[in-house]
């Protein structure tokens, strides 16, 4: 998790801490178009993307935000070039592998959801390695969305309760948003307060989809290399100037 972050490194004053978001989903969009105005090959984009990870999460543990999800692969992204896909499954295992020890040392819980039985078996091997000796670390959870698509999510969800409903272990009647929840892979996790989009696209791309039915999202033109401090404390800014009302007056 070390990374360069000099500047912002504590609360901003302007800042309300009691206004701050427990919990931060990013879509994080613009590798390679950053990589591209680099003059770089698409996968140089990638992994100064990672650095941008690691610094937003040190950042939200520096400023007491509780929860941080990324979207990291989406279901869709299978579709992208065989090498550049292989690429992103060896940076996801080795980048697992080199910081797993300072995010135990620092009490990070990392948690990965989505369709993870597709992944290569040595990605599964590390990331089951990375839950299971995170699993008691408290000080922020870091959820990794990999291989992971919201009507895929919402699909396994009504197939898992509609089984139960067959086997008399659910009444229809006793479908409720809770149990509902339950069936997602995210079950167990505060829905996000704010959705930050990079790199100016204006949608949710099938992430987080039930999970987002009241969160505020937050788009802006920064590519996802260069989204850092201050990209996120203008985010954040931004957040903490809208009246949540949850469908009330």
């Amino acid at each position: 998790m070390t990374t360069q972050h000099t500047e912002l490194q504590y609360l901003p004053s302007d800042l309300k801490k009691e206004l701050l978001p427990q919990h931060v989903a990013v879509i994080m969009d613009g590798n390679g178009r950053w990589a591209k105005r680099q003059g770089l090959p698409r996968i140089m984009g990638h992994k100064a993307g990672v650095d941008a990870i690691k610094d937003l999460l040190r950042c939200c543990k520096d400023w007491g935000i509780k929860a941080l999800t990324v979207y990291a692969f989406s279901t869709e992204n299978w579709k992208r070039p065989q090498e550049e896909v292989e690429f992103l499954m060896t940076l996801f295992q080795r980048v697992l592998r080199q910081e797993l020890r300072e995010m135990v040392e620092e009490n990070v819980q990392i948690q990965f959801v989505g369709n993870l039985q597709a992944l290569p078996k040595a990605l599964q091997e590390e990331i089951s390695r990375s839950m299971a000796e995170t699993k008691e670390n408290r000080s922020i959870r870091f959820t990794v969305a990999t291989n992971y698509g919201g009507r895929q999510e919402i699909l396994q969800a009504c197939r898992a309760i509609a089984q139960k409903v067959q086997q008399g272990l659910l009444q229809p009647e006793e479908i409720s948003e809770e149990v509902f929840e339950s069936h997602l892979y995210t079950a167990g996790v505060a829905d996000p307060d704010l959705l930050i989009r990079t790199s100016g696209e204006m949608r949710l791309s099938n992430f987080l989809l039930w999970q987002m039915a009241y969160g505020e999202i937050y788009i802006t033109d920064a590519l996802w290399p260069d989204f850092d401090r201050s990209e996120f404390h203008r985010a954040l800014s931004a957040y903490q100037q809208r009246e949540r009302r949850f469908g009330q007056i």
